[in-house]
């Protein structure tokens, strides 16, 4: 009898295990739900996980952009560039701030921001005219920073790499060398989310790392409040219970028992990553030779957060797979395509590459729990609906 699931088959799903519940449980029975020593344990391990040299713990990954733009003072009349293929909250952090946004169009093998289309643009303005650059690690697979940030010297602009697609992914540079995502050799800064569908999932939480210091402490105080409790900082002391609120921050933190989960999931990254590798290889196998199907380039150090296909009938896939119990999932909608971004004066049309590319992709199944039998039945609905 042909294989039938007996649940749902997401496009994305947590692992959560036993181990997973005991760190939880045993954090619940501390002496600290927040602010206490999880928080740090995750932040260095994580760092060197990454290979930073600074991480800071956050409540989600748009908590992580919004503070890498104030650290790095973005206000009105700055203008910093994205890709209209990313989830809005890579652009949105500049508007936080009061920034100009500004996109440019993906290369249609990668959906890669397309950093030739970043020159261009660049060029094509007064030296000062941009301040910033944020690119993104698209469904896992890394963008050239070593490129990114040649333009970015060349053109006096700092980088925020958006990484949440990404922890463990890697490009090799013109030395040979691995560059791994958030290693913070080439980027300011970098970001990362915990959502329960990325690599190492806390439920909500995300993480900024760097190798600048001062960026560093600069984020330790925005994240809580502005405050801080180090006597060398603070303009008087009252005694052990003084702070001083030094700047407008927020409260951007993430509780204990998150950071535990976080430890725990992060012991068994590799691992995951290493079945994610294997799904793709098996996907892209499946795939070669069926000319109705398109799959965006692949690299040895591609992350696979994302398993994406293009299709002529996109909707029509969609639907047909719903009713097979699969439930794939578009990433993503062009950001420049929202209303709000409208309202700003951006037009459907303005990138075409984003916008085809939009028409046709499809994220179908993609995590370390999927079954091998589960994948094979996902390839079968796929090639009978495109035959």
């Amino acid at each position: 009898m042909p294989f039938q699931p007996n649940h749902p088959i997401p496009y994305g799903r947590q692992h959560i295990t036993d181990s997973d519940i005991q760190v939880v449980t045993q954090t619940l029975q501390s002496d600290f739900l927040t602010q206490g020593p999880k928080v740090g344990e995750f932040e260095e391990k994580f760092a060197a996980y990454i290979g930073a040299r600074y991480a800071v713990a956050v409540s989600n990954g748009t908590a992580a952009l919004h503070l890498c733009t104030l650290a790095l003072g973005v206000q009105p009349g700055h203008r910093v560039i994205t890709t209209p293929i990313t989830f809005a909250a890579s652009a949105n952090c500049v508007r936080y701030c009061g920034g100009e946004v500004h996109f440019a169009d993906i290369d249609p093998a990668t959906a890669l921001i397309d950093l030739k289309k970043v020159r261009a643009l660049l060029a094509a303005h007064p030296k000062g005219y941009f301040h910033g650059l944020i690119p993104v690690d698209f469904a896992g697979l890394p963008v050239n920073l070593e490129a990114a940030r040649q333009l970015a010297d060349e053109f006096g602009l700092w980088i925020i790499e958006d990484a949440c697609h990404a922890p463990g992914g890697f490009f090799t540079d013109s030395q040979g060398l691995e560059q791994r995502c958030g290693n913070g050799q080439l980027a300011d800064l970098a970001i990362f989310s915990f959502h329960p569908v990325k690599h190492i999932a806390t439920g909500e939480g995300g993480m900024v790392t760097t190798n600048n210091p001062e960026l560093y402490e600069k984020l330790l105080t925005l994240r809580t409040h502005g405050i801080t409790k180090d006597p060398a900082r603070m303009h008087r002391h009252d005694g052990g219970w003084y702070m001083e609120m030094q700047t407008l921050g927020y409260n951007y933190r993430i509780p204990d028992m998150l950071c535990a989960l976080g430890i725990n999931q992060l012991g068994r990254a590799d691992a995951g990553l290493a079945r994610r590798r294997e799904l793709a290889a098996r996907y892209n196998q499946a795939f070669a030779n069926v000319p109705a199907i398109r799959c965006l380039a692949t690299a040895p150090g591609h992350a696979y957060h994302l398993y994406i296909i293009q299709v002529e009938d996109r909707k029509g896939l969609y639907d047909f797979l719903r009713t097979k119990q699969i439930f794939a999932q578009v990433h993503y909608i062009p950001v420049h395509t929202m209303p709000y971004y409208q309202e700003l004066g951006w037009n459907e049309g303005d990138f075409p590459l984003a916008e085809q590319y939009y028409a046709h992709c499809l994220s179908i199944p993609m995590f370390p729990t999927l079954t091998d039998e589960e994948q094979q039945y996902v390839i079968a609905c796929i090639r009978e609906f495109v035959a």
